[in-house]
Parts: structure tokens; C-alpha cells; sequence
């Protein structure tokens, strides 16, 4: 029988690196090497005490033309979407995801309208809870699933993402240590790392926002 292209290709790197499939030695290299990954080398500017790390959050997030806010509990948020709304001209209009953190918002004292689940295309604006942040570049970790829809991130033009300062990591390998450390095995199917609103200059080196995603990203730190 003949061998799939993928099958092919894994077989040409196992007998170009002297392997076999079986090869049971290097099968418990890579195992030990994924239950406990290495750390890599921390830049001093990711090792900060937690109130420095969420200031250096917010520097390094506006720096990507992202926007912050800052609220003292998550009750205040309705009115700050309605606020980030309207001040952009924006419809009164929000959709988000199952995630029990948003399980006590009430919009009914705002215009906003709000639906619930994955975007389609059609929404203008979206709602999402980070998983994570990393300081050192102002970067969010949001996660697959229910809670927050993938499409949230990428459909919409204008992204509200909400995030602890708690859950704000010096850097990268903080961050996702973290993540593992929380979510065990298996974690999510899909994660996002997200710094300021989508962009490309691929053309003509050009700057053009909401190249592959949301044009504005509007960052909630909730305490």
C-alpha cells in the first residue's frame, strides 16, 4: 500500500535523522521534553514586582495602538463599553462568548445590545476575557472555547478585551507557565497572542490597520 504525502514526508525525516517510528528512545526524549519544557532566558524588563508589570503592560499595549482603561471592579464594565461605544460613534452593539467571569454584567442600564456566541461576520464589535497578558510586550493570551469564541478575536472591527492585573506575567514563558500550570493537560485547542490592533505593511510598506483582524483594540484592566 502506498504511503499518504504526509507519511511520506515523516518518513524522509526519520531516515534523513538515522530514526525509525518506533524509535523508542527518542520517543521519551520528546515526552520528557514536553512535560517539562525549558525555561528560556527572561529579559530583565519581563522581571518586574506585579504593580510595575501591569504599568509596563499598559506602556508597551498603547505603544501598539491599543487603548487601556482601567476599572476597580467588573460591575463598571457595561457603562465602559457603552462609553468606548459611544465615543467612537460606534452602534450600541456587543457580542461575547458564554464566560462565566461576564456572568454578572448588566447592560440594562445602558443602550447597549448584546448577543451571545461566536461572530459570524456581521458583528461590528466584540467582548472577550484574556487568559493572560505578558508585560514585556503588552501581548494578550486568549484561549478557544465557549467562554470566548476564537472568531471574537479576528471577525469584528473593534475588540474589547478584558484581563486581570493578577494574571499580567513579565514574559512570555511566564505567562504560558502559568497557563500550564492552570489548565494541566490537555490545554485549549487554539491560542491567540494578540499585541494592538490587527496590521500589515506588506504593500509598498504601507501601514494598514485591520489587515487580518480588528481594526482598534480597546484593553479593560479590571482589579
Amino acid at each position: 500500500m502506498s504511503l499518504s504525502a504526509k507519511d511520506a514526508i515523516l518518513e524522509r525525516i526519520c531516515r534523513a535523522n538515522g530514526a525509525s517510528a518506533g524509535d523508542a528512545a527518542r520517543r521519551k526524549i520528546v515526552e520528557e521534553r514536553l512535560a517539562g519544557p525549558p525555561r528560556g532566558i527572561i529579559p530583565e524588563r519581563g522581571q518586574l514586582p506585579p504593580a510595575e508589570r501591569v504599568d509596563l503592560f499598559v506602556k508597551m499595549a498603547e505603544a501598539a495602538d491599543a487603548t487601556v482603561k482601567r476599572l476597580a471592579s467588573i460591575e463598571a464594565l457595561p457603562e465602559e463599553v457603552a462609553r468606548y461605544l459611544r465615543d467612537r460613534n460606534l452602534p450600541a452593539t456587543i457580542c461575547m462568548g458564554s464566560d462565566p467571569r461576564f456572568a454578572s454584567l448588566d447592560f440594562s442600564a445602558t443602550s447597549v445590545e448584546v448577543t451571545m456566541g461566536p461572530s459570524a461576520g456581521e458583528d461590528l464589535n466584540s467582548l472577550s476575557h484574556a487568559e493572560a497578558g505578558i508585560a514585556e510586550t503588552g501581548t494578550l493570551v486568549l484561549s478557544s472555547g465557549p467562554a470566548n469564541p476564537t472568531s471574537l478575536n479576528f471577525l469584528p472591527e473593534n475588540h474589547i478585551v478584558v484581563i486581570s492585573p493578577a494574571s499580567i506575567e513579565g514574559a512570555m514563558e511566564d505567562a504560558f507557565g502559568a497557563l500550564r500550570d492552570r489548565w494541566g493537560d490537555p490545554i485549549p485547542r487554539t491560542i491567540n497572542t494578540i499585541t494592538g490592533p490587527s496590521r500589515s505593511a506588506d504593500i509598498e510598506q504601507t501601514l494598514l490597520l485591520g489587515a487580518h483582524g480588528p481594526k482598534a483594540l480597546h484593553i479593560v484592566i479590571v482589579e
